[in-house]
């Protein structure tokens, strides 16, 4: 295989681990980054940038799922129950939108892009403030992994 197809392949399997980890599948896309950056075969700022986009381009794919799930709240078949969705609801109303900064946490941070399309938080600030969040902790893994603060 040529070396700028398997350059190509370690981009895109990034970009979809990052895009699956941002759904609620489980997923994990820090140790595919490390596994890159450690090759020495990738520019750091290119994978960064391919894993932020995937991440929040899934977490994207959340908020729209938020935006829309709400209609099916009353079928038997909804995954959460009403009492509580009702309490994510008000945790979100509770904290706002900067709770999105969290949207990187492990377990938690997945369901709060989707509450956060259910409570119909403007698109504009959601990426906005969970692009920041989700930079900061793969530039800080980067960071971490490149011994950069030494």
């Amino acid at each position: 295989m040529p070396d700028a197809w398997l350059e190509l392949s370690g981009y895109l399997g990034l970009f979809l681990a990052a895009f699956g980890a941002a759904t609620l599948l489980p997923m994990q896309s820090e140790a595919v980054l490390v596994g890159l950056l450690l090759t020495d075969r990738y520019a750091a700022w290119a994978l960064l940038t391919v894993a932020t986009t995937g991440n929040v381009l899934g977490s994207a794919v959340n908020w729209l799922l938020g935006r829309s799930i709400e209609r099916y709240r009353q079928k038997r078949w909804f995954p959460v129950s009403e009492r509580k969705l009702e309490k994510a609801q008000q945790a979100y109303h509770r904290f706002g939108r900067w709770s999105l900064l969290l949207s990187w946490v492990p377990i938690i941070g997945d369901p709060l892009t989707v509450v956060a399309g259910v409570m119909r938080e403007p698109f504009w600030s959601f990426l906005l403030i969970v692009t920041l969040a989700k930079t900061a902790r793969y530039l800080l893994l980067a960071a971490v992994t490149l011994g950069w603060f030494i």
